[in-house]
């Protein structure tokens, strides 16, 4: 049986093993280095602007999105990343798309990117906030975690434009190793093992499904990197595979962040970094796959 080394099985965690847990987090990278430097580069051509401030101990996090030149007659489109701080192509792909394709789009829509929202998570290589808690499943009223309420607000004025949202994620070994045990033993459940997949795919809105949408991303990620086979059980990750490389989550009543608009378009992408078949470079190159072939379909069939 695999036993996680905080906490008794069995058992929801209390404050003493949060604390216990939060004391082995370590800062490994860095947010100002990485995400707001490339930021404040993009700044000359693109409108940029600080939404909130995570604020956990001494530590200070200013949350910020791009916008490109914003036209009231035009739809919006939401591009998430780092809601998951571990999933790095999420982050540098968010940045990726705005540097080398946010001009393409001006005059066509508007864009909302909020490249790194749990920046504190980002530094860490974890999944959770400070207090333990899964922002990407905390995008509801009275939301626990600051990261997701602070991109609630900032969306809130312009939710029923939004045309099109994006939420840039990666499946890697360390859900198998690390978080999913955890949460397991946090939430005092049993840890029971799923596998990972070998490749790409992508997440739909079973209560608003899109399937020849989700498919023209498959097949603009295809070119890029390899998408993810059904497991013998015809899953991924334990849902049922509905087309090549998509399975189906009720987005909003899980409270994941692409379910935070009534966009016509919705999707999580979920690139495989630790495949030997990837490069961080191919990870990068499929998100910026997947957000350009998500607003061309979307402009295509409004």
């Amino acid at each position: 049986m695999n036993t996680y080394p905080i906490g008794t099985p069995g058992q929801p965690w209390g404050e003493a093993e949060r604390a216990a847990w939060l004391a082995l987090q370590h800062r490994q990278r860095s947010y100002q280095a990485d995400v707001l430097s490339v930021i404040e580069r993009l700044a000359s051509r693109f409108d940029v602007q600080q939404y909130s401030e995570l604020n956990y101990g001494d530590e200070r996090f200013p949350l910020i999105a791009i916008r490109n030149h914003w036209r009231n007659d035009l739809p919006v489109v939401l591009v998430t990343g780092g809601v998951h701080g571990y999933e790095t192509s999420g982050v540098h792909g968010a940045l990726q798309f705005v540097e080398q394709h946010g001009e393409h789009y001006a005059g066509r829509v508007n864009l909302l990117v909020a490249p790194c929202v749990s920046p504190w998570a980002y530094e860490r290589i974890h999944r959770w906030n400070a207090n333990a808690v899964d922002p990407n499943r905390s995008f509801r009223e009275n939301s626990p975690a600051h990261e997701s309420a602070a991109l609630m607000q900032l969306v809130e004025p312009v939710r029923g434009q939004v045309l099109l949202h994006i939420d840039l994620h990666e499946t890697t070994n360390t859900d198998e190793s690390e978080f999913r045990p955890a949460l397991a033993a946090r939430d005092g459940q049993p840890f029971e093992p799923c596998g990972i997949p070998d490749g790409f795919y992508l997440v739909d809105d079973s209560e608003h499904p899109q399937p020849g949408f989700q498919q023209a991303v498959i097949a603009a990620v295809e070119k890029v990197t390899h998408i993810a086979p059904a497991d013998d059980n015809s899953e991924i990750i334990g849902s049922p595979v509905v087309a090549k490389g998509v399975i189906e989550y009720p987005l909003t009543m899980l409270g994941l962040c692409a379910g935070i608009t009534p966009a016509r378009y919705k999707t999580t992408t979920e690139v495989y970094p630790d495949s030997p078949r990837a490069t961080p470079e191919q990870c990068n190159a499929a998100q910026v796959a997947a957000v350009c072939a998500a607003i061309d379909y979307a402009l295509a069939h409004r």
